[in-house]
């Protein structure tokens, strides 16, 4: 197949936290909200694991301005439906200080299941996630983007960063989100396999020794859902905003086609050490843009705006492709000029001492903006 005849569609999906103004809290008011929602927006609102969590998924995008759109429509109508509720919408993915032991985990079998199997690892499990689907219709090139990709998550992860406080602390980690969602088994980053063999051979042993109640239960931060055909990317977390969303949505479509070129092109990579993609996304998690970070192709630490520069030009002849660089750039530099959601919660903070007024921001923040 050639990169013709490949479309790279896209798809978002956004978990939001429902909050309750009188206090700022989260309110678990899911299960009366999410109907509601899908009369106004479809089957696209559904449930997640805790009664005050709520996720979008967008249909099948093929431009960034779809993209845009789409997300646009969900977050406006879940704001507003929410708002006649009494409740308000927070893009962030953790809540600055409702307690995770209140939180109500939601009736589904699905949901208990997993309770009854991890117990307190599940239950602590209060984060926020942003996961992009990009279409793949080559399936058999599917493990070798999965190796490649693999190498670039950490900035992405820098970028979104926007965890940094959890039960009434600043944690010092940009995104506290990541290491709470490690405590889930298969999640991190993927290992490198040799072949879709390999792979399959791995996940058959998974769940033959219960390690897996099936194939949908891998959490990597990079998957390939047996239900779509998609490459799954799932490092992220949920974005404060729209622009930052939409350039999420922007890089991970880039780095899969300059991925899928250069495996057409069977061009050489290195096959990293996952330990070393660990300790990369870990120094991603707890330092954001703030630090150095790790180039995992130098296998070197160097500050982290050099390594957004690198990722930027390693991404820009397939955003310059699908008309996407102007935005996405303008964006990736904001967020260095601005700082990313971590940094700017940390900012209301510092500038107010109130974690309301922090929840209050992100609030303000997740509202779509022309």
């Amino acid at each position: 197949m050639s990169l013709q005849d490949e479309t790279f569609t896209l798809g978002v999906e956004e978990e939001f936290q429902i909050v309750n103004p009188d206090t700022y809290e989260l309110s678990p008011d899911a299960d009366q909200l999410v109907p509601e929602a899908q009369k106004l927006l479809g089957e696209g609102v559904q449930n997640e694991m805790m009664l005050s969590q709520v996720e979008v998924a967008t249909p099948v995008c093929r431009t960034l301005d779809e993209v845009r759109a789409e997300l646009t429509r969900m977050r406006s109508g879940l704001i507003d439906i929410a708002g006649r509720m009494g409740r308000q919408i927070a893009a962030a993915g953790t809540h600055p200080f409702s307690p995770w032991q209140e939180q109500l985990i939601t009736p589904r079998e699905r949901y208990q299941q997993l309770v009854r199997q991890q117990q307190r690892m599940v239950r602590q499990q209060v984060i926020f996630g942003c996961h992009v689907h990009v279409g793949l219709k080559d399936r058999e090139l599917g493990i070798p983007l999965v190796n490649r990709t693999r190498l670039w998550l950490s900035p992405l992860l820098a970028l979104a960063a926007n965890s940094p406080f959890w039960a009434s602390e600043d944690t010092q980690y940009s995104s506290y989100r990541t290491p709470l969602w490690w405590a889930t088994p298969m999640s991190g980053p993927p290992p490198a396999f040799e072949s879709k063999v390999d792979y399959d051979e791995l996940v058959q042993a998974l769940v033959a020794t219960k390690s897996l109640e099936d194939v949908t239960r891998i959490y990597w931060d990079i998957r390939l859902p047996e239900r779509f055909p998609t490459i799954e990317f799932r490092v992220m977390d949920v974005c404060m905003t729209l622009n930052e969303a939409v350039m999420a949505a922007g890089l991970v479509r880039a780095l899969v086609r300059t991925c899928y070129e250069q495996a057409l092109r069977n061009e050489p990579f290195p096959l990293a050490h996952t330990e070393l993609l660990s300790a990369a996304h870990w120094r991603a998690a707890r330092y954001g843009l703030d630090s150095d970070l790790i180039d995992v192709y130098t296998e070197r630490l160097v500050p982290a705006t050099q390594l957004i520069e690198q990722f930027l030009a390693f991404l820009r002849p397939a955003l310059e492709a699908e008309g996407d660089w102007k935005h996405v750039s303008y964006q990736v530099n904001e967020l260095l000029r601005r700082g990313n959601g971590a940094a700017r919660q940390r900012e209301v903070y510092r500038r107010t001492g109130q974690l309301k007024d922090v929840v209050e921001y992100i609030v303000a923040e997740t509202i779509p903006h022309p």
